[in-house]
């Protein structure tokens, strides 16, 4: 390279783009956090709530297998997007054996107070801004590992 010359990088976009580790979520039931990492450094944590008993969030290792907005809640046929719809804004499935990705996912709520607690059938409820970032963010196939510390 000579002086005067231009040195032209390109976006990260590309660079993030061609990264072989990528995207990966760790839910730690145990603080209610799920914190989400690039390349192994950590991006984001957010607040979440789970399972009212510790047995109702399966824990392992599962993938995103499916995203959903304005997800219907089927046991009480509640549209999507409606006000009283407990999903909230944006689904992420996830793998759990025997579910399809439409058993357990990270979700939004309609009850934001709810978040940081143990309150749920086995899902991961969120902020429905937060849960919308991870919808934006993350790809399908993305793994997410659920576990008590």
């Amino acid at each position: 390279m000579k002086a005067g010359m231009v040195l032209k990088i390109p976006e990260l976009s590309i660079l993030e783009a061609q990264s072989s580790k990528g995207y990966e979520v760790k839910v730690d039931k145990s603080k209610n956090i799920l914190t989400v990492y690039y390349n192994s450094k950590v991006v984001r944590k957010f607040s979440v709530g789970t399972g009212k008993d510790q047995s109702l969030t399966p824990e392992g290792s599962f993938k995103i297998v499916n995203k959903v907005e304005k997800p219907w809640y089927n046991p009480e046929n509640i549209r999507g997007g409606a006000p009283e719809n407990p999903l909230g804004s944006h689904w992420l499935g996830l793998n759990v054996p025997g579910t399809n990705g439409f058993i357990y996912g990270i979700h939004g709520t309609n009850n934001p107070s709810s978040i940081g607690n143990y309150v749920s059938l086995g899902c991961i409820r969120m902020h429905n801004a937060d849960v919308k970032w991870l919808y934006d963010t993350l790809p399908l196939q993305t793994p997410v590992h659920i576990f008590s510390s």
